[in-house]
Formats: C-alpha cells, sequence, structure tokens
C-alpha cells in the first residue's frame, strides 16, 4: 500500500511512531505534504530519516497571502533536494476567507511552472474554486503530471480522466453520505487511481474517532476495494504502481 498525501509534520505521535505503525500496517511509501517554509523543511527532514517517506514541497493556497519572487525562490531551492518528489500542495481555495484569491492564483501559477521546470508532479487542492482550478490547470499546467488529492468534483469525473489527472480519495469517501464520492471511486480507470489519509485530517469511517495517521490508509484501500469488486492485494499493487509511475520512486 502506500499514502499518496499525508502531513506528517502535523499528525501525533512522533514520525518514527507514525511511520513504524504504516510499516506494520503494508504501508510501504508515504508522501508528506509541505504547506508552507517551514512545513517543507519538515517534510523533507522526515524524507531524509525514513527511507520510506519523500516529500512534496509547496505553498498551500490558504498560505499565499503575499506570495512572490523571494517565496518562490525559497520553493525552488526545496525543491531541487533529492527528497523531493512533487510540488505542493497547491491550487485555489475559496471556501472561508483566506488569502486574496489574486495571491493564490499567482501562487499556484508559479507552482505550475515550478513543476514544468523539475518535471515533478503537481499536487492540487481545491475547495469551493473547482472550476477555477480547472480553468487555470487548463490554461498553464498543458503537459504538466497532475494529482488531484482528496478527489472532491465527483461530476466532473470524466473531464478529469480526460485530461489525464491522477484521482486519490481520501478516507472521506468512505463517509456514509458520500456516495458520489463513492461512485466515482469505482469508475476511475485502474491507472489514474490513488489512495491517501491527508491526515491528521479526514479519518476513514471504520476508525473515525481517531486522529487520522498513514496506517489508515488501509481503511480507504479496503473501501475502495470493495467498491471495484477486486480484492485489496490487487488493489493496492495497483495503487503501488500507480504511485511509482507519478512520483518517481
Amino acid at each position: 500500500m502506500i499514502d499518496s498525501h499525508t502531513h506528517l509534520d502535523l499528525c501525533e505521535p512522533s514520525d518514527a511512531e507514525l511511520v513504524e505503525a504504516a510499516d506494520a500496517a503494508g504501508v510501504a511509501r508515504i508522501l508528506t505534504i509541505g504547506i508552507d517554509g517551514a512545513s517543507c523543511r519538515a517534510a523533507l527532514a522526515a524524507a531524509e530519516a525514513f527511507p520510506q517517506v519523500h516529500a512534496a514541497i509547496g505553498r498551500h493556497p490558504n498560505a499565499a497571502t503575499g506570495f512572490d519572487d523571494a517565496d518562490l525562490a525559497e520553493l525552488q531551492a526545496l525543491a531541487a533536494h533529492e527528497r523531493c518528489r512533487a510540488i505542493g500542495e497547491t491550487g485555489l481555495d475559496f471556501y472561508r476567507e483566506g488569502a486574496p484569491p489574486e495571491d493564490q492564483r499567482r501562487a499556484f501559477a508559479a507552482q505550475i511552472g515550478l513543476a514544468r521546470e523539475t518535471g515533478k508532479p503537481l499536487v492540487i487542492h481545491t475547495r469551493a474554486a473547482e472550476q477555477q482550478t480547472l480553468d487555470q490547470l487548463a490554461l498553464e499546467a498543458d503537459g504538466v503530471s497532475v494529482v488531484l488529492h482528496c478527489f472532491s468534483m465527483p461530476e466532473r469525473l470524466d473531464e478529469c480522466v480526460q485530461r489525464g489527472y491522477a484521482i486519490s480519495f481520501a478516507g472521506n469517501v468512505t463517509y456514509k453520505s458520500a456516495t458520489e464520492l463513492a461512485a466515482a471511486a469505482r469508475l476511475v480507470p485502474d491507472d489514474r487511481l490513488l489512495v491517501e489519509t491527508d491526515a491528521p485530517y479526514l479519518t476513514p469511517q471504520a476508525v473515525r474517532k481517531l486522529p487520522n495517521q498513514p496506517a489508515f490508509v488501509a481503511h480507504t484501500l479496503a473501501f475502495v476495494a470493495e467498491q471495484r469488486g477486486v480484492g485489496v492485494g490487487e488493489l493496492g499493487a495497483t495503487v503501488q504502481r500507480n504511485a511509482a509511475r507519478v512520483f518517481g520512486w
């Protein structure tokens, strides 16, 4: 199994305990995500400390206020690290008042450019901004490998698949209310499918009372396998192959 999107620095307990638990659950690879300078450096430190951990370097849209050339230069320097496997998470988030939209768009454009420059995949966060996110990707990200983290637009699944995007499902796909997401999880082509935790958020239904952690990706994988009518081992191998192709590990 793999966890294609987690935030080790925001989880409890320690990185070592989280990685040990994930290893015991059969999670072979973990991509831990930076959302600002400090968390990017923490992600790289975790990736240096544990061979099964890799890092993504980015500026979250909610942390994009005032994004400028100095911020881009910091991301460029961090992204040059050998353990950086992706750029992001980046995108647009208009759900609540946060970074000004123009700053979000500027940071998003800069990270699309960085993904193109480095040849690394681009990890997308979008909330209450699906059309605007897809529009900017269409205009600026042609030829860039795109991962739609915590997939949230099942009504746009066909369009996203046609564009060649990887579709990653988090623990919320297991919630009883998430019938449209579950339907999307049944329909994603085998070669586009990823699973993730987004830990410490979006704990799968089976362990929902607990803070999320990478080991719990097993519950999401099992749910998606059931939806698709395949064995957990078979789907786990499929997702591992997809992650290896997308992230180059």
